[in-house]
């Protein structure tokens, strides 16, 4: 039997920038006092997230979460994260306040962001638009509406995962005025995401993956506002 051959050349997706989603609007004083920690993950990082998030008390600033993954898997992962943790962890909904305690992780079929909601402080939002960096979820879109609403009572993690997704959110997020961390290449799976955020110069700390549950509580009860 005759093989049928074809020609046409593979067509690869257009790696699009976050701009495809949402401006970048630097500069805006953070319209709460309220901590939000932002974090972003890929290859390995399914399990770098129990890990880290395991180690972490109830007694948390609100958590939002993008992982690479398929929409098919994040209910029952956000499921089982609940059931391992001290921290409440759900599928990120549209528009849900964000609360204390309480870990988003990004429905894999949309992006997730965090928007400024004037009577209530921070709230999700998610959004079906265009790949970014070949993925939706972005770890880029997230950080960049946190650099957006957040900056300076932000604070930010990269953890495992293989290519750049991440990595210019985190350098806008610096430049807002972020404290940023960056999982450390012996114990990341894939040292992509992480090089390249520290190599853009976006990082504050490099750790690795053991260390950061502490040093995000410390830093959390650091900008815990006074009276």
């Amino acid at each position: 039997m005759e093989r049928v051959r074809s020609d046409q050349p593979l067509q690869v997706l257009p790696s699009l920038s976050a701009d495809v989603i949402l401006p970048l609007t630097p500069g805006r004083m953070p319209l709460a006092r309220q901590t939000v920690i932002v974090i972003g993950s890929s290859t390995g990082g399914t399990e770098a997230l129990r890990v880290l998030l395991t180690a972490l008390p109830k007694e948390m600033p609100p958590i939002l979460i993008t992982q690479h993954m398929p929409e098919m898997f994040t209910h029952s992962f956000a499921e089982r994260l609940n059931s391992l943790c001290k921290l409440e962890v759900r599928e990120a909904r549209d528009g849900e306040r964000l609360a204390e305690g309480t870990v988003y992780i990004a429905p894999g079929h949309s992006h997730l962001m965090v928007k400024a909601a004037p009577t209530i402080g921070y709230a999700t939002a998610l959004s079906s638009g265009d790949p970014v960096n070949r993925h939706r979820p972005s770890v880029d879109v997230l950080f960049r509406s946190a650099a957006n609403v957040v900056g300076r009572n932000c604070l930010a993690v990269i953890l495992t995962g293989m290519g750049r997704d991440g990595a210019n959110g985190m350098l806008e997020l610096k430049q807002a005025g972020s404290y940023n961390i960056a999982q450390d290449e012996a114990s990341c799976v894939v040292f992509g995401m992480p090089k390249e955020a520290i190599a853009n110069g976006s990082t504050h700390e490099i750790l690795p993956l053991n260390a950061i549950a502490n040093r995000l509580m410390a830093l959390a009860k650091q900008r815990q506002p006074t009276n």
